[in-house]
């Protein structure tokens, strides 16, 4: 990271489109990483707080320091409706960065979630709040105000690099980001996608086995496998 990115918030950002985002809501993080070449994925260890999360807004990020949430403060007066808080953190940390207090405050700016490489905590408030937090860790563990990072300057959170502006999807399989650049082509592939399955679906729902379905027999043959009764 640069010198030039430290101690910075950005103001202006260009997200991407509203239609584009609403259409990339209605497909799971599977789907969609799929569609997209099977890239994007955070590492698996960001889970949802509660089952049945699930995200869909445009990236607002901020570069933490590890056991210090001041940034998340400055973060908060980014934030746009529609937006997620992409949170990454300059070195490996769990403590608690976020409770509902912060939850309150995302909320009323208009935020749909939280993306964080770190842990939060009130989970039981947060789970009654319906407000979607997929992060690295649960912890207790407070957090200090000493530190200045920066908001709104790509970073890579969880092992994925995102821009603000990004898309930023979140359900039970994990986390995907959709750049800015090819969110509308990522939308229409997934729709295809999704057709594809559900024609698949009917047929395995009807009885038809995937070894016809995908015409498997044959090269199971060549490859090897003998059926013995």
């Amino acid at each position: 990271m640069s010198m030039n990115n430290l101690g910075i918030v950005k103001r202006n950002i260009v997200r991407t489109d509203r239609a584009v985002v609403e259409k990339l809501s209605r497909f799971g993080v599977a789907t969609i990483h799929e569609a997209m070449g099977r890239l994007g994925l955070m590492k698996t260890y960001m889970r949802p707080i509660y089952a049945g999360a699930h995200v869909c807004g445009t990236a607002v990020t901020v570069l933490l320091h590890p056991g210090d949430n001041w940034m998340m403060h400055v973060v908060a007066e980014q934030i746009e409706p529609g937006d997620v808080v992409v949170a990454a953190i300059s070195a490996d940390c769990t403590d608690g960065y976020f409770g509902d207090l912060l939850a309150t405050s995302f909320r009323a700016r208009g935020a749909e979630g939280l993306i964080i490489d770190a842990g939060v905590r009130d989970v039981k408030d947060l789970t009654s709040m319906q407000f979607p937090v997929f992060s690295k860790a649960i912890s207790a563990k407070g957090t200090i105000k000493a530190t200045i990072g920066s908001v709104n300057i790509p970073v890579v959170c969880a092992g994925a690099l995102v821009h603000p502006g990004d898309v930023v999807i979140g359900d039970d399989d994990g986390v995907v980001v959709v750049p800015a650049a090819v969110a509308s082509q990522v939308a229409d592939a997934a729709q295809a996608r999704e057709a594809n399955e559900h024609e698949k679906r009917t047929k395995l729902a009807a009885g038809v086995l995937g070894l016809d379905m995908y015409k498997m027999r044959d090269a199971l043959e060549q490859a090897g496998l003998r059926y013995i009764d």
